[in-house]
């Protein structure tokens, strides 16, 4: 049997989101993810922050089966207690939020359609629940090229919680967003939280990482290099290490930014 990480204190491997240990993924012969492990329970609210190229969008695709790694005696790539998964099966567990999304629907989609188009059936009233968790009941008619991109993210997000998953992956979710539609999808993000739904959001930046997000894993040249409670590594000497070189960072009501 596979030798098991080490956990975080105070995380469960009674329920699991997540099991990966000793995962190695290569493109063209080179290592993008290399002998990674990382546990992530549920429910828990985790940020995976990283440089570009640290490996995070590798990490995403592994979570969302899009891709898989090297066969190994020592690996496992478990989700969900699981290590096969059907993957239509699998999205309707975990809501993967990418900002791309809105970009693979005809030109006369509405909101409403976007959030339909993973369910079997399109009339169903989850999607007016999705729409109305996120506030946003009166875009449902809306064509989504008319939707601001504060909008946009907000539609990707209730088509993620359509299914009513037990778990939230966000991909860079303020990435292209103004200020005020950045506020309103964090303030959205908090509340999803606070419901107890599982939050794993992968960003670099670290104004994203909401309050209620007590652990940081740091990905950086597809390996885990810190792995912690916010507090201790958001600061100087473990950023330094993730990004290289010095930034001053500072807190406000648990919400840390650049200085």
């Amino acid at each position: 049997m596979a030798a098991r990480a080490a956990l975080p204190r105070g995380t469960s491997r009674i329920e699991a989101l997540l099991e990966f240990e000793h995962i190695d993924v290569l493109r063209e012969g080179r290592h993008v993810v290399h002998d990674l492990s990382l546990h992530i329970g549920f429910p828990e609210h985790v940020a995976i922050v990283g440089p570009n190229g640290a490996g995070k969008s590798t990490l995403l695709r592994l979570i969302a089966r899009e891709c898989y790694p090297v066969p190994s005696p020592r690996m496992v790539c478990r989700l969900l207690g699981r290590e096969r998964w059907n993957v239509f099966e699998l999205r309707s567990h975990l809501g993967i939020v990418s900002g791309d999304v809105l970009d693979r629907f005809p030109p006369d989609a509405t909101a409403g359609d976007v959030v339909a188009s993973t369910l079997a059936n399109p009339h169903t009233s989850r999607v007016a629940e999705a729409l109305r968790r996120l506030g946003i009941s009166a875009l449902e008619g809306r064509n989504v090229r008319e939707l601001s991109s504060g909008e946009c993210r907000r539609v990707a997000l209730a088509r993620a919680l359509v299914h009513r998953p037990r778990a939230l992956i966000l991909d860079e979710p303020s990435a292209s967003l103004d200020i005020v539609a950045q506020r309103d999808l964090r303030a959205a993000m908090r509340a999803l939280a606070r419901e107890g739904i599982g939050i794993v959001l992968v960003t670099h930046h670290l104004e994203d990482v909401i309050p209620e997000i007590g652990r940081v894993v740091f990905l950086k040249d597809g390996r885990v290099i810190d792995d912690g409670p916010k507090r201790s590594l958001f600061a100087r000497e473990p950023l330094r290490r993730l990004f290289g070189g010095d930034i001053d960072i500072e807190e406000n009501d648990g919400v840390f930014s650049l200085r």
